[in-house]
């Protein structure tokens, strides 16, 4: 065997090698190759993606968070305004109930000083017609004694 021909059989068969190997074996494997590269850099940008949602939904929480505190703080506020107008209300309507009640008390007060005023008028009329009936040792007639009567409430 020759040398030369040797070596032209192994470059034949090397060139057909790599000729076989760049048109049917290296293809796919770049196309794999960018596939997964591709889906390495698809992960990357979701990872991406996912973190700089995170960031806002953490943000918007904080803003979310901060605004029902101050509306809790504002409704706690009115609360306590409606509660106090409530009360003052209340008071208000007690110290009418109270007024009145007063009033009621004192009208029926001055009803019971006329009717005792009018019973004692009455009593003490009729002592003293029998005291001067008594004093006087006689009997005074029903007319008489009515007249006697209406003199001295007048009077009293």
């Amino acid at each position: 065997m020759n040398l030369n021909a040797t070596l032209i059989v192994q470059a034949i068969v090397f060139i057909i090698l790599g000729w076989v190997t760049m048109k049917f074996i290296w293809p796919p494997l770049i196309r794999a190759i960018d596939e997964r590269r591709q889906k390495i850099a698809d992960g990357l940008a979701a990872a991406e993606e996912g973190t700089r949602s995170l960031s806002e939904a953490t943000r918007k929480i904080t803003q979310l968070e901060s605004d029902a505190k101050a509306r809790a703080q504002l409704i706690i506020i009115d609360t306590e305004k409606r509660a106090q107008a409530i009360v003052e209300a209340a008071k208000a309507q007690a110290q009418v109930e109270a007024e009145r009640l007063i009033a009621a008390a004192k009208s029926e007060a001055q009803q019971q000083l006329v009717r005792a005023r009018t019973e004692l008028r009455d009593q003490v009329a009729v002592l003293v017609v029998a005291a001067a009936e008594q004093i006087l040792k006689r009997e005074v007639d029903a007319r008489t004694h009515a007249a006697l009567l209406e003199q001295l409430q007048q009077q009293l």
